[in-house]
């Protein structure tokens, strides 16, 4: 009951659409310019840095925001399961994030509630090779999405490890099922991108800086 608790509370909290709600107050459907989603690089390369800026910190903000209260409402009572809630919540929140039941299901590609979940498992190890793994991309290809997807299925695979390993305080128990959910996520994070994936093989994906295709 908890673990769908979470996932729900999860998903309320990603129905914060911080970019439709941002663009909505300056008279603009961000869905209807660039690529059409509403996170917030989309955001930013439409309505600029200060605009994606401030929908990425939204982003974040409420994915840590359902990670914070499934740790104090269950982790505290069950601290061998406090991650396993955690990653219940991020789940949560990423697919209301990207599929927004008002808008429907047309939200955006879940990267920033991604990002914040890897924040929110307080595991600086997979912190710091998750972000490397992404600027480094971003800065060599200067493609946010390939940068995106990479540092999401790093996520994978660095959790895997650690958590397989007993490196965490997640009970034995539970490992698996942890794996299987950061898996999900990794998934998602891909298959969200898939106009990204077409773009990037025919070598017209947009890269950083550049205008909306």
């Amino acid at each position: 009951m908890e673990r769908i608790i979470c996932l729900v509370m999860g998903y309320l909290f990603g129905l914060v659409q911080t970019g439709f709600f941002y663009g909505k107050a300056h008279g603009t459907d961000i869905r209807q310019h660039g690529s059409g989603n509403s996170g917030a690089t989309n955001t930013m390369r439409v309505m600029g840095k200060k605009a994606g800026g401030l929908v990425l910190l939204g982003d974040v903000l409420k994915c840590l925001a359902a990670c914070t209260l499934a740790r104090l409402l269950f982790g505290i009572k069950e601290p061998q399961m406090e991650l396993l809630y955690v990653l219940y919540a991020g789940f949560g929140a990423i697919l209301g994030h990207n599929f927004p039941v008002y808008l429907k299901f047309k939200g955006g590609k879940g990267i920033a509630c991604t990002g914040a979940l890897i924040i929110a498992v307080l595991d600086i190890r997979i912190l710091l090779i998750c972000l490397a793994v992404f600027i480094l991309t971003i800065y060599i290809t200067r493609f946010v999405s390939l940068g995106s997807m990479l540092g999401a299925s790093t996520f994978f695979i660095t959790w895997t490890v650690i958590t397989m390993n007993g490196w965490n305080n997640l009970g034995a128990e539970y490992r698996m099922e942890s794996c299987v959910i950061v898996f999900l996520v990794a998934v998602l994070a891909i298959v969200r991108h898939h106009s990204n994936i077409k773009r990037l093989l025919s070598g017209t994906e947009n890269k950083l800086g550049s205008k909306s295709k």
